[in-house]
């Protein structure tokens, strides 16, 4: 793969991007900066199912004292563990990352953001999230995107695109926006008494250049994307789930308005495992006994372990159907309040 350049200019900052130098053997790798500020994002993802009830995706960011021109000294002469800002820059990334993916998708995916330099006026952690959709758009894997991601500041009334630290120390707005082209994923915010009616201004002027950003991401794939490859998807089987809905709803809707969380855990593991044993006939398998000349002579009914594993998942999902139809119908959290 040849060297491929890029740039944008957002709101007067330009974002420039490169790939196919570092990082060769990832699936998808995106080098990307904005000043003297520079990410590399790598992508990686198994090639084969895990054997797991929900999505294995891991985002780490690596922070290293020698991108900001420092070298640890004193009684600790090594980098230490993972900075708060380190954790929740992961987190920020993960949320919009993860429902981004095919509904059942059950492949380990391993995004590792890097921060090669800091020059303390640029925040890494917009580069990366931008940078770790783009190594998850121009990959094999399968995911929903592009999305995008957007800093909104606020200082004397006019809005700021992906401030500077010194910016967001005078701005009476922190705003972090993600979204793909069906809308927004995330808001992240904190503001100093802001009125409701300037923090949507704001996320308008954010979605605005989270289109752009888009249209970007989808530019760069055209030219150096890789062939999106076949998966298969953890699905729960129709007649599992409409029979446990049908016995267990309102059994579950019983044991959620349960105040004590102590006593709630216990109702719903009780309901979970007799739902087992009254489903029993539609998660056992038939296995023929044959005899040394191969006849049948015989079958054995067993449980069937991937079959118990649908009919959790699937009460599961019931809990939470029924938790969100309690929030949203009758204003009441499972705690009561």
């Amino acid at each position: 793969m040849e060297i491929f350049k890029k740039e944008i200019n957002v709101d007067g900052k330009v974002i420039f991007l490169e790939s196919g130098k570092i990082a060769k053997q990832a699936d998808g790798a995106v080098l990307i900066g904005c000043g003297e500020t520079l990410v590399l994002v790598t992508a990686v993802g198994s090639k084969e199912e895990k054997d797991l009830d929900f999505f294995p995706l891991t985002v780490d960011i690596e922070e290293r004292m020698y991108a900001a021109g420092k070298i640890p000294g004193g009684f600790f002469k090594r980098e230490g563990r993972p900075s708060e800002k380190a954790i929740l820059t992961a987190r920020l990334i993960d949320r919009p990352l993860r429902p981004s993916f095919p509904k059942g998708y059950r492949r380990d995916v391993q995004i590792i953001a890097t921060i090669f330099s800091a020059d303390l006026i640029n925040p890494p952690d917009i580069l990366a999230l931008n940078g770790a959709s783009l190594a998850l758009h121009i990959s094999q894997m399968p995911f929903n995107g592009p999305i995008a991601a957007v800093r909104i500041g606020m200082i004397d009334g006019g809005f700021i695109v992906n401030p500077t630290y010194q910016e967001l120390e005078k701005s009476k707005l922190d705003l972090v926006v993600a979204g793909n082209k069906d809308g927004v994923l995330m808001v992240e915010a904190g503001s100093k008494e802001v009125p409701e009616e300037d923090v949507l201004k704001a996320m308008k002027k954010a979605e605005e250049v989270i289109k752009e950003l888009i249209t970007f991401q989808n530019e760069i794939q055209k030219e150096i994307g890789k062939e999106k490859a076949e998966y298969k998807v953890f699905k729960i089987d129709e007649e599992i789930e409409n029979e446990i809905k049908k016995i267990a709803e309102e059994k579950v809707k019983a044991g959620f308005k349960i105040e004590s969380k102590e006593e709630r855990d216990v109702e719903l593991d009780k309901i979970k495992e007799e739902l087992l044993v009254e489903i029993e006939p539609m998660i056992t398998e038939s296995q023929e006994i044959k005899d040394k000349e191969g006849n049948v002579i015989g079958e054995i009914k067993t449980i069937s372990d991937s079959k118990v594993k649908v009919a959790k998942e699937a009460f599961k999902g019931l809990k939470r159907s029924v938790l969100r139809k309690m929030i949203l119908d009758e204003d009441r959290r499972v705690d009561g309040r």
